[in-house]
């Protein structure tokens, strides 16, 4: 099987091996994260896209160890900084969050605790991991938010996060995630709910942020647009599993999953008149976790699938283009049609 790290460059500063996480019920257990292998390089950005419900977020909360019951991390390896943090204790994990590891949660109102100033939330970091006094912790929580653009830090922050707007709380969710200078930053969807004008400012944030303190990000999101302006890498999920894996470029030029191929096609483009034309959508809907397929598990809602599609998963294997893929098109296995072209359900 082929290793995460086959096509990268650079030295990875986190590598995820056969990653297993789920979720037990008195029925039947749901097998959020399947098998997941990943890296990311030092001082780049792994995204990681998928539907809704496809393991991103799952995927990240494993990589800090915050899975709670009735969740368990079952198996696989954490590799940061060539140790794995499976193997930590607690006690160590809580060394590393929010110092050498950094997560900017998916909503801020929810995340930020509203009995509290932002100043002192910003502050608990220093206090915690840097031994600073409270005044000279607060001091800091200033110095950043300053430095991720939010006006009049002074009066800022001295407030509770009721008062501030949505753009303004997620600059403070990166501040918090920063005020340790993490070595590496999982932002879980850092956009969402905002409106465009403040997307664009908070990834130019963090992409001035990543240059200047060269930092890796991995950037959970299903947002393919934003994939494209910041990231140099790109896992695409599906139900628990990396379809596959590829630097930007290459997947946006030469996708190779029909899945893949059919989250591109959903995007709205901007550069010509549809008319009344409808959408491209994948058909279909995600199966239920509760009755997984038995072969590949896009193939009831693929349109090239064949027979050994609905009997057998697929590995995650290199292509030709050194890209990972689990697809049996791309196997000497394939009985389908020897001459298809996925590329050829490409949007115009």
């Amino acid at each position: 099987m082929v290793k995460a790290t086959d096509i990268l460059d650079e030295q990875p500063i986190l590598e995820v091996k056969d990653l297993q996480t789920s979720f037990f019920t008195e029925k039947f257990e749901v097998k959020a994260v399947d098998g997941v292998n990943f890296a990311v390089p030092k001082g780049k950005t792994l995204g990681i896209v998928g539907e809704s419900g496809s393991g991103k977020s799952i995927t990240s909360l494993s990589v800090l160890r915050l899975i709670q019951d009735p969740g368990k991390i079952k198996g696989g390896e954490i590799l940061f900084k060539g140790e794995n943090l499976l193997d930590k204790s607690e006690a160590q994990m809580r060394k590393i969050r929010g110092n050498e590891i950094s997560m900017i949660f998916q909503e801020p109102m929810t995340s930020l605790n509203p009995v509290y100033t932002v100043g002192q939330q910003i502050s608990e970091a220093y206090m915690i991991h840097q031994n600073m006094s409270k005044k000279e912790a607060m001091l800091r929580s200033t110095e950043m938010l300053e430095l991720v653009g939010i006006p009049s830090p002074k009066q800022r922050v001295k407030q509770y996060p009721h008062e501030l707007s949505g753009g303004m709380r997620q600059r403070v969710m990166i501040a918090m995630a920063l005020a340790c200078d993490p070595e590496l930053l999982i932002a879980d969807e850092p956009t969402t709910a905002l409106d465009v004008t403040i997307q664009a400012q908070i990834l130019e944030l963090m992409k001035d942020l990543q240059d200047r303190l060269g930092m890796s990000i991995i950037m959970i999101t299903h947002d393919l647009g934003v994939v494209a302006e910041t990231c140099d890498y790109v896992a695409v999920m599906y139900m628990g599993k990396v379809v596959e894996y590829a630097s930007v470029t290459d997947l946006f030029k030469n996708p190779k999953h029909p899945y893949t191929v059919g989250l591109l096609n959903s995007l709205p483009r901007h550069d010509v008149d549809l008319g009344d034309v409808e959408l491209n959508v994948i058909k279909g809907s995600v199966p239920s976790p509760d009755n997984i397929p038995t072969g590949c598990r896009f193939a009831p809602r693929c349109p090239f699938a064949s027979d050994i599609c609905h009997e057998k998963l697929p590995h995650l294997e290199q292509s030709e283009e050194g890209n990972q893929i689990r697809c049996w098109i791309y196997t000497d296995e394939w009985d389908g049609d020897p001459e298809v072209n996925v590329n050829d359900q490409r949007s115009t």
